[in-house]
């Protein structure tokens, strides 16, 4: 069924009939309907998250449970021909660079959040689920990236993007011993991504996104699940121990901000580093 959903998405022949109002409409619902596409990792995953009970299932934990369901949707999405082996491997950074991360935010001289239930599969107060929410941005990004026929041009040279990407990695760790310097971040790569443009086919033309636009509608979703994600309990921040309330605001520039991260990272895979334009001067 995914197989057919996807020749028929893919199929980016010319549609005559199309003009003016009825043309945006069906741009639109096709826009739509391969950006669901694109979140199904995320869609399967988050539904595990809001379904699994907080007692867990069958006498195992939640935070087991969550882990086995997302290893099932990843290995299944490999042996479907969803993803590539390449691509399990890129996704799999993502999940040791997010689980990392995790580590350090909840150790006990920063604890900027916390999982209060227990879980055999936990490291360092860490349940081994939690890298797959950062698995699950560059799933997304991978998927999008086929459905879409996407292309970018006058992206930066590689090395400046990497290095932006590494010292946003850095400044999730340092800002809580050496000031937080996201905005300055934030600004060098508004320079660095401003010329570069998202190409992509919601149907059968060719539309155009600044990629800054991009990361920031990402970044935005993202915000909006850790919301959900809270409000349920996976975990919590100090402020949400008592009574749950709104993930900062703040956090959608974080969020944003590692989506350029994750961005740089998918695009080092080989067959998409083909559809990338940099610029020679």
């Amino acid at each position: 069924m995914l197989a057919a959903l996807d020749h028929h998405l893919l199929d980016h022949s010319a549609r005559q009939g199309l003009h003016g109002r009825t043309r945006f409409a069906a741009e639109f619902l096709y826009f739509g309907l391969k950006e669901a596409r694109a979140c199904l990792f995320v869609a399967l995953f988050f539904g595990a998250v809001l379904l699994t009970p907080r007692a867990g299932v069958l006498g195992l934990p939640r935070y087991d449970v969550l882990l086995i369901v997302a290893l099932a949707i990843q290995l299944g999405m490999v042996w479907a021909g969803l993803e590539t082996w390449d691509e399990l491997k890129a996704v799999s950074l993502f999940h040791v660079v997010g689980f990392a991360l995790e580590v350090f935010k909840v150790s006990g001289t920063i604890q900027s959040w916390s999982y209060p239930d227990f879980a055999y599969a936990k490291l360092w107060g860490v349940p081994l689920f939690s890298g797959f929410m950062y698995a699950a941005v560059g799933s997304y990004i991978i998927q999008a990236w086929r459905l879409f026929d996407l292309r970018i041009r006058h992206h930066p040279p590689y090395w400046m993007a990497v290095l932006i990407a590494v010292l946003i990695y850095a400044n999730f760790f340092t800002h809580h011993y050496i000031g937080d310097y996201r905005w300055y971040l934030a600004t060098c790569a508004l320079g660095l991504y401003a010329r570069t443009t998202v190409v992509f086919r919601p149907l059968d033309r060719e539309r155009r996104m600044p990629m800054l636009l991009a990361f920031v509608l990402i970044g935005f979703f993202i915000w909006l699940a850790e919301n959900l994600s809270t409000f349920w309990g996976v975990w919590r921040y100090p402020n949400q121990l008592g009574a749950w309330s709104a993930v900062h605001v703040n956090k959608w520039s974080s969020w944003s901000l590692l989506v350029v991260m994750t961005f740089t990272i998918v695009a080092h895979l080989k067959h998409i580093k083909a559809s990338i334009h940099v610029p020679e001067h």
